[in-house]
């Protein structure tokens, strides 16, 4: 349910986070840095959230529908 989603959500963008700060390791890019920091704007921060949340939202239904018919095929 929406609890899972949230879940996964958060988990995807730990483990983005992580594995950027290993690629940006010595390059002198503060990539990671940046990823962190929460913008000023709240609302931008709610919006940008929102994107993410519903791009998960649909990848993880499009993922369920393809193997659902997978399986009855």
């Amino acid at each position: 349910g929406a609890r899972f989603i949230h879940v996964a959500y958060c988990f995807a963008r730990y483990v983005m986070i992580e594995k950027t700060k290993k690629l940006s390791v010595g390059t002198g890019i503060p990539f990671a840095e940046a990823v962190k920091r929460r913008p000023k704007d709240v609302g931008v921060q709610k919006a940008r959230r929102r994107v993410a949340y519903s791009k998960l939202l649909q990848i993880l239904q499009r993922q369920d529908f393809v193997l659902k018919e997978y399986r009855k095929k």
